[in-house]
């Protein structure tokens, strides 16, 4: 997006907010690029929160609020206002897919703690509509993706001539759906589909090396290929216990943020109203 106006610099280049917001920005960056587990995907989550939680504060300062707040610069703001709604809708995805998610896979679990031999059908039948819900999850979320990478290409754009506060929020939108993207294509699982055999080698892999599958392992797909190639959850019980604790976490992480997304959103519709 263009918006054509005289440069204006921060209040201080060395405002400890502005320094703050940087460093949440570098560390960010630095972590799209790190093997994506159910650990990294929490602590980019909270990195995210903290940084949202920073350009609130970032938002407070008089000399920002008074640049936004001007007649000549509403296009820009408007803009910035329709990306932190972009955002909560990306964040409202996620949270629905692991909704969804979790319900299946509670009810999968129920069944298994008191199935019986003549129950199988039960079982087989549950196991069924796990793997459909997967599959529905994942093609909201590509579609999810989709949009998000619509949107990182066409109005992301800095133009040199916009205001400082405009082109350091534009770099914080960026990172932020950049960060949902990797958020959500791990709730998705990989697109390839694992063979039996290199399931069960996962398996045994997984007992002997813990410690090193915490970098390795997607919960989503580990469940999601034990269900689908073994055609039971006797095999899948500590798979499905792993996939409960990760959605624990990762529904915290995105509860939390939600609520920094909208405080965010209703400082950026304060100014706008003034």
């Amino acid at each position: 997006m263009a918006c054509h106006t005289r440069s204006n610099s921060f209040p201080s280049r060395s405002h400890p907010i502005i320094q703050e917001v940087d460093e949440h920005l570098c560390r960010l960056r630095s972590s799209e690029s790190t093997t994506t587990s159910s650990s990294t995907i929490s602590h980019k989550l909270s990195g995210l929160q903290d940084l949202h939680d920073c350009v609130d504060r970032l938002l407070q300062l008089p000399l920002n609020q008074q640049a936004l707040a001007q007649e000549k610069h509403q296009k820009c703001a408007n803009e910035l206002l329709d990306g932190s709604l972009r955002l909560l809708d990306v964040c409202s995805t996620a949270k629905d897919a692991l909704l969804q998610t979790k319900e299946c896979m509670q009810n999968l679990q129920s069944i298994i703690r008191r199935r019986r031999g003549e129950e199988s059908e039960v079982l087989s039948s549950e196991i069924k509509k796990y793997l459909t819900s997967r599959k529905m999850v994942k093609k909201v979320i590509h579609k999810a993706i989709g949009n998000l990478k619509g949107v990182k290409n066409s109005s992301l754009n800095n133009d040199q001539e916009t205001i400082a506060i405009v082109s350091k929020l534009r770099d914080i939108e960026a990172v932020s759906f950049t960060i949902f993207e990797s958020v959500l294509s791990f709730i998705s699982g990989p697109k390839s589909k694992p063979s039996s055999w290199s399931l069960v080698s996962k398996m045994v892999q997984s007992k002997r090396v813990a410690c090193d599958e915490e970098a390795k392992v997607n919960e989503f797909a580990e469940v999601d290929a034990a269900l689908k190639s073994l055609k039971s959850a006797d095999n899948a019980q500590n798979q499905l216990s792993n996939l409960e604790s990760c959605i624990q976490d990762q529904e915290e992480g995105l509860e939390s943020l939600f609520r920094q997304l909208i405080k965010t959103r209703v400082s950026l519709l304060n100014i706008l109203n003034h």
